[in-house]
């Protein structure tokens, strides 16, 4: 354990390394006070040090201070620093994300909340939402499709609700905005003829434009309207997402003064970490708990220069109004000393920083944000980087190209140069000009292995065995994709020849399915309609219709492995110049589906008195969910609003209605509690908790009569697990 001797070393130490600046803006404990960081000029290190000078140095307890960042990284991050030099009240201070920090005051006052009835909303379900809500738009509603893509405005509704969360925009101030808008219009120089130009003279309005233009702010003020709508039928659900819980809390502070004053008096000294990024909500949060006193003791670090979260809403407009707020009274600490780059750097960057107009530097007289190379270890670097301008992107991956060929002619190593790039995309266009140019490269990125072609094809043809174990012949859909993967080499005009095929036969004593035709054909009793053998359809059939015999038999990860091996793809891959790549998406997929998924076999007793041997495949989340969503129970996918089973309609709730194993896992140092609700396997219903509490309600909503029963018993030890005593 450290000494409070050993704290205070560590503490002055680190103190005693803060250049001028940096110890003006810690020494300032009381008061508001503005830093404007610049990269690399050691933010992080002045809010722990603050943070320490004010639990060393004054008799304020660390839970009376509030300090709120971005990220979880960031929590952790800082409370690592204060752990050297204050020891375990660090664990006392309440550092936050802004989320966390609203979840807490929610969980603190859950009868003003009504938190108990309302879950978070998945991203499916959201989709659902969306869906539902688009298909009641009327007839003459301007985002109403008939054709093509009817959900195509599902993405800009989701984009434009979360916005008007995060800002706290009603649809009134939208709609005033948008008349002010449109009434601007004959204002704005992009909508009026600067010369005469085909019968128009100058000043005269570009009509085509102005109804364009018109036509978008209708658009926008009907999906706007929508938005109360769309909040009714999450509340319906008894949902709600992220976004809504800052305005929660904002409102009960707004409509429950002593809700406020409360927390008001809890913290007296405050902290915001990247304040550049809050969006208006958040700002709002933060002017609300500081509105008790005239001259808060808050805290706001950030950089204008660095707002990496302006599409959550973050602008700097939140750190001029900061400044203007508490002008009388406010320091504002600019830090300079950069310890991160040479001078050559910084210089280059402030040539492109300086032709940004949203900067505080070009809003608040007198500021200046010139940054200063301060770490004497660079000194020695002497290679000035220098900006090259290209007329357009393929010029610039020509020349990109080209002086990486000539640095390899003139004798430097392949593995001594490197391209960064901004997205993967830009990566992955260079390379095609690396290939024609025979230039050895070596590519790590992180990528969603869900979204990639080969992955997505393995989970297509997952789904297709899943549908056609719920209802034989009822994944056509999927199955006529299917067989145009390139791994069974099946001519695509074959495939749909099969297809119109099924099309001729789909009414009468005569109706058939793709899969069905298909074993005809094989068998010979579809040679009428076809007079040659189809090349590659007979592997392909009977690869498909034994893996489907697999499906009731085998675990999903034996079922996986046998789809790559029989399947074709892997002899597919090997073949492929993009082997080892496409090796390593398999693994990937692979490893994610044995972490996601948990096999256990044991003896069941059965009624009789005899045992069952039992193979038990669960799901711990569902392929819609994260990892945050962990802790939280999870319902059959299977359940009707009724709570009726549409796999088993005949049986009363999830099967044989009490669970069929349950279970505690040791999982990365924290307890898991597993209830499965399957007696053959077949039912994938499972709800995942933190605790028994959640659980038990969850469990008495199906049976109170076997919920005792089950409660009352202790489970035997399974495979490692453990037991768990239920009563």
């Amino acid at each position: 354990m450290i000494t409070k001797i050993e704290q205070q070393a560590a503490f002055d130490k680190m103190m005693h390394g803060l250049n001028p600046a940096q110890k003006k803006a810690v020494d300032n404990m009381e008061g508001p006070v503005m830093v404007i960081a610049g990269p690399g000029t050691g933010k992080t290190q002045i809010l722990g040090a603050r943070i320490g000078k004010i639990l060393l140095e004054t008799d304020t307890r660390p839970e009376n201070i509030l300090c709120l960042t971005y990220t979880d990284a960031g929590v952790v991050a800082m409370r690592k620093r204060l752990l050297d030099f204050i020891g375990p009240d660090a664990y006392k201070v309440n550092l936050y994300t802004f989320h966390a920090f609203c979840n807490d005051i929610i969980q603190e006052n859950l009868s003003l909340f009504e938190k108990t009835s309302l879950d978070p909303i998945s991203d499916l379900e959201k989709i659902a939402l969306f869906k539902k809500l688009i298909d009641e738009f009327p007839k003459n509603h301007p985002l109403k499709r008939y054709r093509g893509d009817v959900y195509f405005e599902i993405n800009n509704l989701q984009h434009l609700f979360s916005t008007m969360k995060k800002e706290g925009w009603t649809p009134d101030y939208i709609d005033s905005c948008i008349d002010a808008y449109i009434a601007d219009i004959p204002n704005r120089e992009a909508f009026v003829y600067k010369r005469a130009y085909k019968g128009f003279k100058a000043g005269d309005l570009k009509e085509n434009k102005v109804e364009e233009a018109k036509e978008k702010m209708e658009k926008l003020r009907a999906a706007v309207a929508s938005f109360p709508v769309f909040q009714q039928m999450m509340r319906t659900k008894n949902r709600y997402d992220f976004d809504d819980m800052i305005n929660w809390v904002i409102r009960a502070f707004d409509e429950d003064k002593y809700l406020l004053v409360r927390y008001q008096e809890q913290y007296q000294y405050i902290l915001v970490d990247e304040y550049q990024d809050t969006s208006g909500t958040q700002n709002k949060l933060v002017e609300q708990l500081i509105s008790f006193w005239d001259t808060p003791n808050i805290f706001v670090v950030g950089d204008d220069d660095q707002s990496i979260y302006r599409f959550q809403g973050a602008n700097i407009e939140n750190m001029q109004a900061f400044a203007e707020k508490f002008s009388d009274s406010l320091l504002t600490v600019v830090l300079t000393n950069n310890y991160r780059s040479t001078q050559s750097i910084l210089d280059v960057s402030k040539t492109l920083i300086d032709k940004n107009e949203e900067r505080l530097v070009k809003k608040i007289e007198g500021l200046s944000k010139d940054l200063v190379a301060s770490n004497t270890n660079l000194a020695a670097l002497t290679h000035k980087p220098f900006i090259q301008v290209y007329e357009s992107p393929r010029a610039e991956m020509i020349g990109i190209t080209n002086a990486v060929e000539a640095l390899i002619s003139s004798g430097t190593a392949p593995g001594q140069i490197a391209v960064i790039y901004k997205e993967n995309k830009y990566g992955e266009e260079l390379a095609t000009y690396f290939k024609e140019k025979n230039i050895p490269y070596y590519s790590k990125r992180s990528v969603n292995i869900l979204h990639q072609p080969t992955p997505q094809k393995l989970i297509k043809l997952l789904t297709y065995l899943a549908a056609e174990h719920d209802i034989p012949y009822g994944g056509d859909a999927l199955l006529f994709e299917i067989l145009h993967f390139d791994w069974f080499q099946i001519p695509p005009i074959e495939i749909a020849k099969l297809s119109a095929a099924v099309a001729d036969r789909r009414f009468g004593d005569h109706k058939t399915s793709l899969r069905r035709l298909i074993s005809e054909k094989l068998s010979g009793q579809g040679e009428d309609l076809f007079s040659k053998e189809i090349p590659g359809l007979q592997a392909a059939a009977t690869f498909i219709e034994k893996i489907i015999g697999d499906v009731p038999n085998a675990t999903l990860q034996t079922v996986f492995e046998n789809c790559i091996k029989e399947s074709g793809l892997l002899r597919c891959i090997m073949e492929s110049p993009d082997k080892h790549w496409e090796l390593k998406l398999l693994t990937g997929l692979f490893d994610f589906i044995k972490e996601e998924t948990l096999v256990a076999t044991h003896d069941e007793p059965t009624p009789s008195g005899g045992f069952s041997v039992m193979t038990n495949v669960s799901l711990k989340r569902k392929i819609d969910e994260t990892e945050d969503d962990d802790g939280t129970h999870i319902s059959c996918r299977f359940l009707d609003d009724e709570g009726g089973c549409g796999i088993h309609p005949t049986r009363p709730g999830v099967c044989y209605l009490y669970p069929f194993s349950t279970w505690a896992q040791n999982e990365k140092g924290r307890a898991r509690v597993h209830a499965t609700f399957q007696f053959t396997g077949d039912c994938p219903g499972f709800y995942l908790s933190e605790s028994l509490d959640s659980m038990k309600e969850v469990l008495d909503d199906y049976s109170t009569t076997i919920y005792d029963y089950n409660m009352k018993s202790s489970r035997t030890l399974k495979d490692g697990f453990g037991s768990l005593s239920m009563s």
